[in-house]
């Protein structure tokens, strides 16, 4: 392979429970992540060293970053390292998702690197040591190198099978305000939750929004706080036509309105577009191949 191209999903966090705390101070999550249609996509071609080039809508974002410590890169460097081989690749990603918005896009990025650059440097590490390495790159880079649906633990590497979702759709909608992860857990007042109890599956997109009704995302009163044009968001969300429940997904400031069927959330993405806002409507990812051995619940 001399070129190729993967797309990075977006990860929404149906629920989200701060369980616990760990010794050193990051927080443990009972989580279910699914993913939706919209990505990110990353190419790659065969180059004399590695370099990285990032356009679209959100590049303007990543300016500072995009050659220093940008995820893509780092991926690039660990995979490398990994297999004993020179990083050599000409990057380019097309940055659709918005950046520091509860979406993964990062880790979404970093996870597309490693299996673009996998096929393209004709590495063949293994779905566990592939794994290994996507874990000491953040927490939710294990989650997004299958871009299936998983039930999150620990600080979010621990995976676990997903319930079976059944068909829905999803309308997101970011009020255009970045929100830092580190700064909402800082202002995360009160206890810890308890782990969910989830069913096998849900019978349809109704059931489901009942079931996750009863749960919750734990870091949503903190982003409000910081970012009070969340509350907006979500208030418009739930007032679209057929939406069964609006959640912020991660620590923000994306929330997530879940619908019946992908049209009914396209049209609800539509409606609510505003300037300066970003909004997406349409289905969950629905990965073609069969899922790989269990991922390692390692690292942290």
């Amino acid at each position: 392979m001399t070129e190729g191209s993967e797309r990075a999903f977006a990860k929404v966090n149906l629920f989200l429970h701060v369980v616990g705390r760990r010794p050193d101070g990051y927080h443990l999550l009972d989580s279910l992540a699914a993913f939706a249609e919209v990505s990110d996509l990353l190419h790659a071609e065969e180059g004399d060293e590695l370099s990285l080039r990032v356009d679209g809508p959100f590049a303007p974002s990543l300016a500072d970053t995009a050659q220093i410590d940008n995820l893509v890169l780092r991926a690039a460097r660990a995979l490398a390292a990994s297999a004993g081989t020179a990083p050599r690749a000409r990057l380019t990603l097309t940055k659709t998702l918005p950046v520091a918005s509860g979406l993964g896009g990062g880790s979404a990025d970093a996870a597309a690197a490693l299996r673009l650059l996998a096929r393209l440097w004709g590495i063949a590490p293994g779905r566990a040591a592939l794994n290994v390495v996507a874990t000491g790159l953040g927490a939710d880079v294990p989650v997004c190198l299958g871009s299936r649906p998983a039930r999150m633990g620990g600080v979010g590497e621990i995976l676990a099978p997903s319930p079976a979702l059944p068909p829905c759709g999803l309308a997101l909608l970011n009020p255009g305000v970045p929100v830092a992860t580190a700064d909402v857990f800082r202002h995360r007042a009160g206890g810890f939750s308890e782990l969910a109890a989830l069913p096998e599956t849900w019978a349809d997109a109704t059931a489901m929004a009942a079931g996750l009704a009863a749960l919750r995302n734990d870091l949503e009163p903190a982003a409000v706080a910081l970012c009070p044009l969340i509350a907006v968001a979500l208030d418009a969300l739930r007032r679209a036509p057929g939406c069964l429940l609006a959640r912020m997904s991660g620590s923000g400031a994306t929330c997530f309105g879940l619908f019946a069927a992908p049209d009914q959330a396209k049209a609800a993405a539509e409606a609510l577009a505003r300037p300066g806002w970003w909004s997406w409507g349409g289905g969950l990812q629905r990965p073609a191949s069969p899922p790989g051995p269990p991922p390692l619940a390692g690292g942290g």
